[in-house]
């Protein structure tokens, strides 16, 4: 079965499953249409498997598809983002 991403609001994240057995996660705090992602971990047996990218990738596809911007808190994330310049424009401006 491949690995299936869904947003779990109730819990602030995006979780990765293969079935019923949870991955990886990537928690949020959600700000207005701003998701502010603040730590992403993944099963130690499967850190190795690209299935942090996958779940980073699922969520930002998300969060693009519904409008929003992200703010990159998680050192994961923001390096996933810096990797992949197609997700740049994501990221929310700065306030200041």
């Amino acid at each position: 079965m491949e690995p299936t991403v869904i947003d779990v609001p109730e819990a602030d994240r995006y979780e990765i499953r293969d079935g019923d057995r949870r991955l990886g996660l990537a928690a949020y705090q959600r700000r207005g249409d701003q998701v502010v992602f603040t730590h992403t971990e993944v099963d130690s047996d499967s850190e190795h498997s690209g299935l942090g990218g996958t779940l980073v990738r699922a969520a930002l596809d998300d969060v693009r598809s519904k409008g929003g911007t992200v703010v990159p808190l998680c050192p994961f994330v923001r390096g996933w983002i810096e990797r992949h310049p197609e997700y740049k424009d994501l990221v929310a401006a700065r306030e200041s």
